[in-house]
């Protein structure tokens, strides 16, 4: 029994070292750029970095996302305006880190976006349906990244894809999983390929949380939308039974 308590004791210092030796020390120009901080675990996380001492770039895509973020962060954090679906939003706001980091690279690139709605039978949805979606939440994260990637290897920094895990469980139909699917494949191939340069590429596959992006009132709002525009052809293939249910 000592022995078993004494090896315990021994373990727990082992891993408060281990533990301790992996922590960032000095956070002086390690800057985080994250994305889509208007709400939700963007807007949570770049509060957290920032009350830990880390130089956070947040994107927004409001204007009062930014104000509120600012009003409740120190002045170390800095926000700008990002539109995933247009690339000239894109280069503006890698432009933007670019002069923030000063010359001394990205430590890290935070990706998070909720591009979900519409979800429906996928024979509901028109072409524009899945870009609405896939724009944000697949293609212009990977554009973003792509024009990151010199300041990231300048830094020997780290890619942190966020991924809701449920977007990999194909339920129903729209771009949702697809594009969730696509980050994964993204990520995988990207972690390979940049290792030479000590940059880093991780997936965090975190729960279903319920944000102004994700709330059922939303899904419903838009699930009414797309049945009042199918033809009644589909309509009447389908029912009012299953539309309610």
């Amino acid at each position: 029994l000592h022995v078993g308590i004494l090896a315990s004791v021994l373990l727990f210092i082992t891993y408060c070292l281990v533990r301790d030796r992996l922590r960032v020390r000095d956070l002086s120009g390690k800057h985080i750029f994250v994305t889509s901080c208007d709400t939700g675990l963007g807007n949570s996380l770049a509060k957290w970095l920032d009350k830990r001492g880390f130089p956070v770039i947040a994107a927004c895509a409001t204007e009062r996302g930014r104000q509120d973020l600012k009003s409740c962060c120190s002045p170390s954090l800095k926000t700008v305006n990002l539109n995933l679906a247009d690339s000239s939003s894109i280069t503006r706001a890698v432009l933007f880190v670019r002069e923030e980091t000063a010359g001394k690279g990205l430590f890290g690139l935070v990706n998070n976006a909720e591009g979900t709605t519409p979800v429906a039978p996928t024979d509901w949805l028109r072409i524009e349906d899945f870009h609405s979606v896939l724009e944000v939440s697949l293609i212009g994260l990977i554009e973003i990244t792509l024009k990151l990637l010199p300041l990231l290897k300048k830094a020997e920094g780290r890619v942190v894809n966020l991924i809701n895990a449920k977007g990999l469980v194909a339920l129903v139909g729209g771009g949702h999983s697809l594009s969730k699917w696509g980050m994964e494949a993204f990520s995988d191939i990207l972690r390979i390929e940049i290792q030479h340069f000590g940059v880093k590429v991780s997936i965090i596959e975190h729960g279903f949380f319920k944000t102004g992006i994700i709330s059922s009132d939303i899904i419903e709002r838009d699930l009414l939308r797309l049945w009042n525009r199918l033809t009644p052809e589909i309509r009447d293939a389908y029912g009012e039974k299953y539309f309610v249910e």
